[in-house]
């Protein structure tokens, strides 16, 4: 009992310390726990972060890879390019080595061509002064196969008046002839007027024969004449010709020029040799005063004209004729009595924008035809409006 007693007290004793020892024990513990489930955190945290960047960096690479595969194709398409652009070079090379010389072959025709023309226009001006030459030439010339036509008619007339002369002697001649083989005795005077006619019968057949004589030389030189009158007819003819085409040469070039112009517009066509504004194109209805929409399609037209006209040879005397038209309802205002006075005022209004623009006033003219020339028969609104136009023609004045 004694002995159970000494260990009590020492039991109670050693207690404490080792619940103190336990849970000192206990707290390292939770606190190496809390150490070891803060460290796994950050570590989970930095191997979360590390996947995520290994998988950005594997997305990476792969796009990389894409990059890579594309510019490797890339790069086999730009060789493919490259050696094709190297064929083309070549060829264009070559290509461009004939162009040289065929320029050059045309640069030398074009010199030769320049030379040629230049001496055709040399020629040509002195033909065209030799044709004005030839020209009162002619006109003297016919003036002196008047003169001799005359004098060929008088001779005529006095050839015929002769041989009535000679033809009344003969016959008396012969009245006289037979009462001398009748008569037995004729007198000295007789034969002296016989001798006398037979001379006067000589004269006035010599005089025949130098008319005759003087009618065929007149004749040659007439036929001649009319020879050479035909030929230089013809000279001129061919002269007129080169300039009727050399005009109708820089008419062509001044309608393909306004065909390039203005040919895709409504309202706007080209008949024959003429360019044909309808007039809604550019006057409102009833009205000669050109709209801003005429003044620009006339402004854009005396462009044109007027880089044409710096071609075209001073010689050449070309004429822009402006003809207006209307349709056959009458009008009746205090400006326009009739269709005459509105299709004429129109075209003078056309005119003087042109001379406005810096055409020359002496290469235009204004012409009203009123609806007396329409290019449409019919008796409806589609015929009127086409008979309602403005013409421009470029012509020979």
């Amino acid at each position: 009992m004694a002995s159970l007693s000494r260990r009590e007290p020492h039991r109670s004793d050693i207690w404490p310390g080792y619940v103190d020892a336990l849970a000192a024990l206990l707290m390292v513990i939770m606190f190496l726990l809390m150490i070891f489930v803060i460290a796994q955190f950050f570590t989970s945290q930095e191997l979360s972060g590390s996947n995520q960047a290994l998988d950005r960096l594997r997305g990476q690479v792969g796009e990389l890879a894409d990059l890579l595969a594309l510019e490797r194709k890339a790069n086999t398409d730009l060789r493919g390019q490259v050696a094709g652009l190297s064929t083309e070079l070549q060829t264009s090379i070559t290509v461009r080595e004939d162009l040289t010389q065929q320029i050059k072959s045309v640069l030398l025709r074009a010199e030769t061509a320049e030379e040629q023309a230049a001496k055709l226009k040399t020629e040509l001006d002195q033909a065209f002064t030799k044709i004005l030459t030839d020209k009162s030439k002619i006109n003297e010339q016919i003036a002196a196969i008047g003169a001799l036509t005359n004098q060929i008619e008088a001779l005529r007339a006095l050839r015929e008046s002769l041989e009535s002369q000679v033809k009344g002697m003969l016959a008396k001649l012969a009245d006289r002839d037979e009462k001398l083989i009748t008569e037995q005795n004729i007198s000295e005077t007789a034969r002296a007027q016989v001798a006398l006619l037979n001379q006067q019968i000589r004269q006035l057949r010599e005089q025949i024969a130098k008319i005759a004589t003087s009618l065929d030389a007149s004749e040659a030189a007439a036929k001649k004449q009319r020879v050479r009158i035909a030929n230089l007819g013809k000279r001129l003819n061919a002269a007129l010709a080169g300039k009727v085409q050399e005009l109708a040469r820089y008419r062509s070039e001044f309608f393909g020029r306004l065909r390039e112009i203005l040919g895709n517009q409504p309202g706007i066509r080209i008949v024959g040799d003429r360019f044909v504004f309808q007039s809604e194109v550019l006057f409102t209805k009833g009205s000669a005063q050109l709209g801003p929409e005429g003044q620009a399609q006339i402004g854009r037209l005396a462009g044109t004209l007027r880089e044409i006209s710096q071609k075209i040879p001073a010689k050449i005397e070309w004429i822009l004729r402006v003809d207006g038209h209307t349709d056959k309802i009458p009008i009746a205002t205090a400006r326009f009595p009739s269709n005459w006075e509105l299709s004429t005022a129109r075209s003078i209004s056309v005119v003087k924008f042109l001379v406005d623009t810096g055409i020359p006033a002496r290469n235009l003219a204004a012409t009203g035809f009123g609806q007396f020339q329409p290019i449409d028969p019919r008796d409806d609104e589609i015929a009127y409006r086409r008979n309602r136009r403005i013409e421009l023609k470029l012509t020979q004045r």
